[in-house]
């Protein structure tokens, strides 16, 4: 179906792609993963033809048609849902234009424009229906259920809806022109876990050839059959999904690791002979031959090495009480909303609590309410007083950083007293090296700030970690070293994150922000999932249950009905006969 054949390309910063290649057939759901900045994007840009590779080749069937849902929703927020939909068929929608306007025109005509007004209709109500515009709009109306719309909200503006649904619309306008590849740039960024497992699962029944670029890793896991990897400038492909990819990727390491060492070792056994007897009378013609197979053997390289990613440790804190967070009563509004109502939580130290609930509940305000950057309309959000040190992690790093400052100054300013050896030692434990520390933090991509917002969080000891969405912007080699330094953190943790996978190796007790109250699941995410999806079904036995009971009842009211009828005839009958 496509293929990249030995694609390279090169920036004026340097090479980005050095060996590229890999196909995709008919049923492959391909993972496309590396670190950031590994050309996971360029690539899907070369095959759209937005850029051109430097070398090689995109190998692909005439008439190929792709759907490329890239990470910037493309939707007029100004149109309804249905023009949005409409925007898609471009001759039909002008088609469409050009009957409203000369309806529009034909109410206003006088006698003598009337006739050619009527042409003009007739033209393009033939154009119309030659371009199947009524079968087109059955498709719209088609879709807005598939894609979780309901029908009346097609007449509802895109601006009123959240970036999940506007995702959801954009993947519709996709669909509509029917692609025999889908090309996804992370689908998942900013969506709540609800509408990820939604997009999630409609993927998976989609009968679609699919290129993903994620770094959500459960998602990858769901939907992927296929992984190619990007490492440094190199594509390898594994057969499978993300588990089974880094498990492949393990053993390929082990295995050329441990055929190179044994190379090695035989290397140096022969040179040793070589060295020993190549001035020998006796044997400098063995020495010679053993020198001339040297040079012939094929060398095995040494596996690569893994990437140099982020390190660290979160510092030791004195112990908390046990009392680390009280939510009490809770009641808060957010533009006429409300999102807690009598809300209440403790927090004890130890806990590990990842906040989950849609998007717009309240899980990044909860957190400010608790690190007081908010306050309650009633009732309490607030840290304990027995020697509770917090740190906070803001969703929003422009926000949180002062962007004038350079990456070295944001770290010494904060620790002055510190050399310059010490804070640049810090900051190479977050991939800040050579010039890179004088980079103003305005100039910063979103990973770099979200890395120097954690190295931040170093700087000071603290028993009480407070994170809104740490992974965003991270790569998933970053992300397992966050990960590791929180499950060796023996302080109190607060997560707000839309990364399942993150929630699943981090959090112990999950908290669901619902109706605006705070239900407590006292289990990982896994757990949490079991017991939603047996509430689901208790809910579905009693809902049917209910359904069974009324149908029963309305026999019963239906059968009386009938009995009380004939009754009534009966007693009719007998007052004809006595009169």
């Amino acid at each position: 179906m496509l293929r990249l054949e030995h694609i390279q390309k090169i920036y004026p910063t340097g090479q980005v792609l050095k060996d590229v290649t890999w196909e995709v057939k008919a049923g492959d759901r391909i993972g496309l993963v590396g670190v950031n900045g590994a050309g996971k994007s360029t690539q899907l840009k070369i095959i759209m033809g937005e850029i051109e590779p430097t070398a090689g080749e995109v190998i692909r069937p005439s008439g190929l048609h792709i759907g490329y849902l890239t990470q910037e929703f493309d939707v007029d927020p100004s149109r309804t849902v249905r023009e949005e939909l409409w925007t898609v068929y471009t001759a039909a929608n002008d088609a469409q234009a050009g009957i409203q306007q000369v309806t529009l025109a034909m109410e206003i005509a006088n006698p003598d424009e009337l006739d050619d007004l009527l042409k003009q209709l007739d033209r393009h109500q033939r154009q119309f229906e030659a371009l199947n515009g009524y079968g087109l709009e059955a498709e719209i109306e088609k879709i807005l259920p598939e894609m979780g719309f309901e029908i009346t909200d097609g007449d509802r503006l895109v601006s009123s809806f959240s970036g999940g649904w506007q995702m959801r619309l954009s993947l519709a306008k996709i669909l509509l022109q029917s692609p025999d590849l889908l090309l996804l740039d992370e689908p998942t960024n900013h969506l709540d876990l609800e509408t990820i497992a939604w997009l999630e699962q409609y993927l998976s029944d989609l009968n679609l050839p699919m290129v993903v670029i994620s770094h959500d890793r459960e998602f990858l896991d769901k939907l992927c059959n296929q992984i190619v990897e990007t490492e440094r400038g190199v594509s390898t492909t594994y057969l499978g999904n993300y588990s089974t990819y880094l498990a492949q990727k393990a053993e390929t390491q082990a295995a050329q690791q441990s055929a190179y060492e044994r190379q090695q070792k035989d290397i140096e056994k022969q040179q040793a002979f070589v060295e020993r007897f190549r001035a020998s009378a006796t044997r400098s013609t063995q020495a010679k031959s053993r020198e001339r197979q040297l040079d012939k053997i094929e060398r095995i390289e040494a596996p690569i090495a893994d990437l140099r990613t982020l390190k660290f440790q979160f510092r030791p804190a004195p112990r908390s009480g046990r009392e680390v967070v009280q939510v009490e009563e809770l009641c808060h509004t957010y533009d006429d909303q409300i999102l807690f109502l009598g809300a209440s939580l403790l927090v004890e130290r130890g806990d590990r609590i990842a906040f989950v609930g849609p998007n717009g509940c309240g899980k990044s305000t909860l957190l400010r309410l608790i690190m007081g950057l908010e306050e309650p309309f009633e009732g309490q959000a607030a840290i304990g007083i027995h020697n509770v040190i917090p740190s906070y992690f803001e969703q929003n790093q422009a926000e949180a950083l002062d962007l004038t400052k350079t990456v070295l100054n944001t770290i010494h300013d904060e620790v002055p007293d510190w050399k310059d050896g010490e804070v640049r030692s810090l900051l190479g434990q977050f991939l800040f090296s050579g010039e890179t520390v004088f980079k103003r933090v305005e100039a910063l991509s979103g990973g770099e700030k979200a890395r120097l917002a954690l190295a931040k969080m170093l700087l000071a000891p603290a028993n009480l970690m407070v994170l809104d969405e740490p992974t965003n912007h991270l790569d998933i080699p970053a992300k397992e070293m966050l990960e590791a330094a929180l499950k060796d953190y023996d302080g109190t943790v607060l997560i707000v994150s839309h990364d399942r996978y993150f929630i699943s190796q981090v959090a112990t007790k999950i908290v669901e922000i619902r109706d605006g109250e705070l239900i407590v699941y006292n289990g990982d995410y896994h757990y949490y999932q079991e017991k939603l999806a047996h509430e689901r079904e208790a809910e579905h036995r009693a809902q049917a249950a209910a359904a069974q009971a009324a149908k029963k009842a309305a026999k019963q009211a239906k059968q009386r009905e009938k009995e009380q009828a004939k009754k009534a005839a009966k007693k009719a009958k007998k007052t004809v006969g006595v009169s």
